[in-house]
């Protein structure tokens, strides 16, 4: 078993800690506030953006790094703060830790390429906006590590339910009916305590793309989601499909993982159960 230190513990960081815990690894988890930890993983109250709180994780010895942060603000200088410079004060901190893997959470948003080919990971990615162009620079600072890049699409499941609420207000959907590409919260945990159990025997990829089956234009997702939830919406044709780009998770299906929500079906499908009454 592996001494864990997870960087970041939001909605998908609890859940790993959560699962790295049941599988009998030792977990530690980084997070700016005092909020409960599930049982077993040790609380670390510290700031990825201040290096003076991070003084005492090397002390905790550490041989995998997960990094999974949320920025507090969708703008550059928290991208900056809390991908760049926090991973670098994190990476900086861990010197003389026997950190063996880095496990760094980025975003599918580094695609900022709009074209109707599918994308994988060794489509060049070409960001257009800050938020892309911060990852890639974090993605950087992993050149000389032993790492792995896990490039998540848009992440749903309890507590994000934005897509569930938008469909309930057809006047908001979007004039536009591009692709969208999604992975359930539970998935992406799942899949990285799956690359960690596998390291015995495996070396991980450099770089994923953390993707369902399913790329969808973002209308027959609201549709679906209106339908079933009793949403009426205006009758009439689909909005043409064009805007963003789709995401193929080859490489995840390859390395033996099988998805607990394979497409949006099956995952909304639990969702909207689990919020009835």
């Amino acid at each position: 078993m592996s001494k864990i230190l997870i960087a970041g513990c939001g909605d998908l960081g609890l859940e790993l800690a959560r699962r790295l815990t049941a599988q009998g690894h030792e977990v530690t988890g980084l997070r700016r506030s005092a909020q409960p930890m599930p049982a077993g993983v040790q609380t670390l109250i510290a700031d990825v953006t201040r290096p003076d709180t991070l003084a005492s994780i090397v002390h905790l010895r550490p041989e995998i790094l997960v990094y999974c942060v949320a920025a507090s603000e969708y703008s550059d200088e928290h991208y900056r703060l809390s991908y760049v410079e926090g991973l670098r004060n994190t990476l900086s901190a861990l010197e003389g830790a026997p950190l063996q893997h880095v496990f760094f959470v980025s975003s599918t948003g580094v695609y900022g390429q709009e074209v109707e080919e599918w994308l994988d990971e060794d489509t060049p990615p070409i960001a257009k906006d800050f938020s892309g162009k911060r990852m890639l620079e974090a993605e950087a600072l992993l050149a000389a590590y032993s790492s792995t890049i896990l490039r998540f699409s848009g992440i749903y499941g309890p507590g994000r339910l934005r897509m569930i609420r938008l469909a309930q207000t057809p006047e908001q959907w979007p004039a536009r009916n591009a692709w969208t590409n999604r992975i359930h919260r539970d998935d992406g945990a799942a899949f990285i305590a799956y690359l960690i159990e596998q390291r015995s025997h495996t070396v991980p990829e450099r770089l994923y793309i953390v993707t369902d089956n399913q790329p969808l234009p973002v209308h027959d997702l609201l549709r679906w989601l209106a339908d079933q939830q009793g949403i009426a919406y205006p009758a009439g044709a689909m909005p043409p499909v064009q805007g963003n780009k789709k995401l193929s998770n080859a490489r995840l299906l390859a390395s033996g993982y099988q998805l607990i929500y394979p497409d949006y079906v099956s995952g909304y499908g639990a969702l909207l159960a689990a919020m009835r009454p």
